[in-house]
């Protein structure tokens, strides 16, 4: 019984693993297509202008939160406008792995 449960401990740990790695590859498969990697660089700490911000290592929760307020447009000055265009075509899930992905970046 005692080696039952623990097989089934390991496979939950590693099925979490697994599902980790995904949303990973996820975030940064997503930052590529939604075209982020086009002003904030391909490593998301190189934008191609010094008034652009570095994206990598950001907190997860504040990134997603300015996407969304940029979405919604309660974000809407400065450059926020150029971004309410690209967030248009970002899903609140999406915009969720693409800030995961970042702050591990």
């Amino acid at each position: 019984m005692k080696m039952k449960g623990l097989v089934l401990v390991a496979g939950a740990v590693l099925s979490l693993g697994v599902m980790g790695s995904a949303f990973a590859a996820d975030g940064a498969a997503l930052y590529k297509s939604k075209t982020c990697f086009s002003c904030h660089g391909q490593d998301a700490n190189t934008p191609i202008m010094p008034t652009y911000p570095k994206l990598a290592g950001q907190n997860a929760d504040y990134a997603y939160n300015q996407m969304m307020d940029i979405k919604s447009g309660a974000r809407s000055s400065g450059q926020a406008a150029v971004m309410k265009g690209i967030m248009a075509m970002v899903s609140p899930e999406e915009a969720k792995a693409i800030a995961e992905w970042l702050s591990a970046q």
